[in-house]
């Protein structure tokens, strides 16, 4: 063995796609209330209207801002369109229980998740997300 050699070679180090690097602390907590306004939907009918005004208040000034704003809208759509799947197949022998029950779980978890990717600077995608408004 030449001894020259690294006994235990470093491995390459792993590109983070969804990493964006040089994000401002505002720009993370104001993308990670974004996608929490899902929570509002508890509350208000429609939580569309929180994250619409404020993607469109700051979506010109940061990229970052304006992806998580652009991201947290199309979900929060997809989840509409999908509660009212639910509602127009809930005669159906309950099947639209079930959609309603996979929409709750959808929209939590991927919050949550949205919420912590926005929190540490990262872009994110959620599942199952109709992307409409580009």
């Amino acid at each position: 063995m030449d001894s020259n050699q690294p006994t235990n070679p470093t491995p390459w180090p792993a590109a983070d796609p969804m990493g964006a690097p040089g994000v401002t602390e505002f720009e993370k907590n104001y993308s990670l209330v974004m996608h929490l306004t899902t929570i509002a939907l508890h509350i208000v009918p429609v939580p569309l209207i929180p994250v619409l005004i404020m993607w469109l208040i700051k979506k010109d000034e940061s990229k970052f801002i304006a992806d998580h704003g652009r991201e947290a809208l199309n979900f929060q759509i997809s989840l509409l369109l999908y509660g009212l799947l639910g509602l127009i197949t809930l005669p159906l022998l309950g099947l639209g229980a079930i959609v309603w029950a996979a929409t709750w779980v959808l929209g939590i978890v991927g919050t949550i998740l949205a919420a912590v990717a926005a929190g540490k600077g990262r872009y994110f995608r959620y599942p199952a997300c109709l992307r409409m408004v580009g």
